[in-house]
C-alpha cells in the first residue's frame, strides 16, 4: 500500500465524478488461484449529472461500509437514478442488494447477458429482482449534461461484462478490463508504486484465455476519445490511458510470425523415464508427418518449464501428451502443463494421450479425462504400450499420429455403424 493514506471520503477523479470504492491491502490470494502481493481495490464510481446521479459498480460485500460512507459524502440516495453493473461477479456487486434498498428510485442497467446472473445474485438474499434495463453497444442513458454510453465487451472475463463511457468527459469505466490486483492508497497510475507486473500478471491469468474477445474490445474502444480509464481493480489510469489500450493489443497479438500458419500444427509433449514414451512420441510425430499440410513439433518436458510453451499451445491446432504411468498416475510435468492450459483458450482443439507403462497404465485415461474437461476434442483413443515398444507397436504409434493429422486436415474416416449389431 502507498505511504500517503486517502481520507474516508470519496475521491474526485474528474469534476462531478468520484471514486467510492474500497481498499483491501492485506489480501494475498484472489479467487484462490491469483496471488496478490499488494492486495487489491474494489473500485466503484459515482457520476453526477444535472438530472440525477449514477453509481457504477459496487464493492465486495464485507467492504460495504466503506463504499456507503464514501457514497454518502458525495450524493444522497434519493438522487440516485441509475445503477450500472459492468460485471456481476461478487467482488463488484456485493453491496448491490443494500444499495437497492437505500436507493429505491434507481433503475439498474446491465448487459443483455447479465439478466439471469442478476436473478441468481439476489436469490440468497430473497430480494426480488429490481427493475432493470438490458443494454448493449449503442444504448445510452442521459443524466443531464452527461451521457453514459454502453459498450458490449463479453467474456472479459465473464459473458456479462460491458464497459460504460461518459461521452462528454472521455472517461471509460471498464470493469475488469485494464485492471489489476494492486492496492495503493494514492489511487492514480501516475502516483502509485510500479504496478506493471500486476497489470501483466492479471492479463495473463484473467484475460488471456479470451484473447479474441480482447481484440474485439480494443477495436471497439480505440476510436473513442480517452482521457481516463477507470477499471474495477487497481490504479485509475489517468496518465497516458491509451498506452494501456495499446498494451492490451500487444498482449493479445502473437509476438512472432508463425512459420506454420498456412498448415495445421500438432504439438507432441512427452516425458520419458527410460526412453519408451520418447520412442512412442517420435513415432507419433513421424506418422503425423506422413500427412501433407501438417507441421509437427516435438517437445521433451524434462527440458523446460510448462510456462514457456503457453504461446505455442495457444496457436496450435492439436496437442498430444505422452506420459509413463508412475504410482498409478501421469507424471507431474504433464499435470503442470495441463494446469497451465486454463490460462489460454484451448476449447475445440484436438487432443490425444499416449504412454508406456509397467503395471497398470492409468496415465493415458487420466490425461484424456482432463483434456475433455478442458473442452478439447479427443476423437482418437489414446495408446498405451507395456514397457518397451516393439516394431509393430511403434507402427501403431505411427498410425495414431497419422490419424490425428487426418482429423486436423479434415480427412478422417467416418465410422459407419453396423445397424444389424445395434438392432
Amino acid at each position: 500500500m502507498g505511504a500517503a493514506a486517502i481520507t474516508d471520503d470519496a475521491v474526485e477523479i474528474a469534476p462531478g465524478v468520484h471514486w467510492v470504492g474500497a481498499l483491501d491491502p492485506h489480501l494475498r490470494s484472489f479467487d484462490i488461484i491469483l496471488k496478490t502481493a499488494n492486495g487489491t481495490s474494489y473500485n466503484a464510481y459515482v457520476v453526477r449529472g444535472e438530472n440525477g446521479v449514477a453509481v457504477i459498480d459496487t464493492v465486495k460485500e464485507n467492504f460495504s461500509d466503506d463504499f456507503f460512507r464514501r457514497l454518502e459524502s458525495v450524493a444522497s440516495y434519493d438522487e440516485i437514478t441509475t445503477i450500472v453493473l459492468n460485471h456481476l461477479e461478487p467482488d463488484h456487486s456485493g453491496a448491490l442488494p443494500e444499495l437497492l434498498r437505500r436507493a429505491p428510485r434507481a433503475r439498474v442497467y446491465l448487459s443483455t447477458r447479465a439478466q439471469m446472473m442478476l436473478k441468481a445474485l439476489l436469490k440468497p438474499s430473497g430480494e426480488k429482482p429490481p427493475a432493470y434495463i438490458p443494454v448493449t453497444t449503442g444504448d445510452s442513458v442521459d443524466l443531464g449534461g452527461r451521457t453514459l454510453s454502453f459498450l458490449h465487451t463479453p467474456y472479459l472475463h465473464w459473458p456479462d461484462t460491458q464497459c460504460t463511457y461518459i461521452e462528454e468527459d472521455g472517461i471509460l469505466f471498464t470493469g475488469d478490463i485494464f485492471g489489476c490486483h494492486f492496492c495503493d492508497t494514492r489511487l492514480f497510475n501516475d502516483r502509485v508504486g510500479d504496478f506493471r507486473f500486476s497489470f501483466e500478471y492479471y492479463y495473463a491469468h484473467i484475460m488471456r484465455p479470451f484473447r479474441a474477445y480482447v481484440l474485439d474490445a480494443v477495436a471497439l474502444i480505440e476510436p473513442l476519445a480517452l482521457n481516463l480509464i477507470a477499471p474495477a481493480h487497481g490504479p485509475i489510469l489517468r496518465h497516458l490511458p491509451r498506452e494501456y489500450l495499446h498494451r492490451y493489443r500487444e498482449l493479445a497479438t502473437p509476438r512472432l510470425f508463425n512459420e506454420a500458419r498456412s498448415e495445421k500444427t500438432l504439438l507432441v509433449f512427452y516425458l520419458s523415464a527410460y526412453g519408451n514414451t520418447r520412442r512412442m512420441a517420435e513415432a507419433i510425430a513421424a506418422g503425423a508427418e506422413r500427412i501433407a499440410g501438417v507441421r509437427v513439433s516435438l517437445y521433451d518436458l524434462e527440458g523446460g518449464d510448462s510456462d514457456i510453451f503457453t504461446d505455442l499451445v495457444e496457436e496450435a491446432d492439436g496437442l498430444a501428451f505422452g506420459s509413463p504411468t508412475i504410482n498409478a498416475d501421469a507424471v507431474k510435468p504433464i499435470w503442470d502443463l495441463l494446469s497451465s492450459l486454463t490460462s489460454v483458450n484451448v476449447k475445440g482443439k484436438l487432443g490425444a494421450a499416449f504412454g508406456s507403462y509397467g503395471w497398470s497404465g492409468e496415465a493415458v485415461r487420466l490425461i484424456e479425462d482432463r483434456l475433455r474437461g478442458l473442452k478439447l476434442r479427443v476423437p482418437v483413443d489414446g495408446l498405451r504400450i507395456k514397457l518397451v515398444p516393439d516394431t509393430g507397436e511403434l507402427e501403431q504409434c505411427c498410425h495414431l499420429g497419422e490419424s490425428l493429422a487426418r482429423h486436423l486436415t479434415g480427412q478422417s474416416e467416418h465410422r459407419e455403424l453396423d445397424m444389424a449389431i445395434l438392432a
